[in-house]
């Protein structure tokens, strides 16, 4: 749980770029396939994580009526396409670095 807070942004804006516009709950389910369930984000963490995603211009948002319901769905803006990019690089660049460090020997 500590290790998906930290990267819980870069999860979201890097499905969106790959997937397109998503609501909330389809989110959370195609995290959980995509990593065969053992990534389980809760509305608690997900929700704050897109708020905030919206509030810093990375997402955009539409409502759409489903039934008796409205969905929100979330897209990315220019900047958050960017954004994904960059935050996928980092990561990637950070994992390679933790498996280094990790699989030292002692001398």
């Amino acid at each position: 749980p500590e290790l998906l807070k930290g990267t819980l942004q870069t999860i979201i804006l890097q499905l969106l770029a790959k997937e397109g516009e998503m609501y909330g709950y389809e989110i959370t389910q195609r995290v959980r396939d995509l990593s065969a369930g053992k990534i389980l984000i809760t509305e608690g963490a997900l929700y704050p994580a897109l708020h905030k995603l919206v509030s810093d211009g990375m997402l955009v948002t539409r409502k759409e009526k489903f039934g008796k319901r409205v969905r929100k769905y979330y897209a990315l803006t220019t900047e958050g396409r960017t954004s994904a990019a960059t935050r996928v690089d980092a990561f990637r660049s950070f994992i390679e670095t933790m498996f280094q460090v990790l699989q030292l020997t002692p001398a």
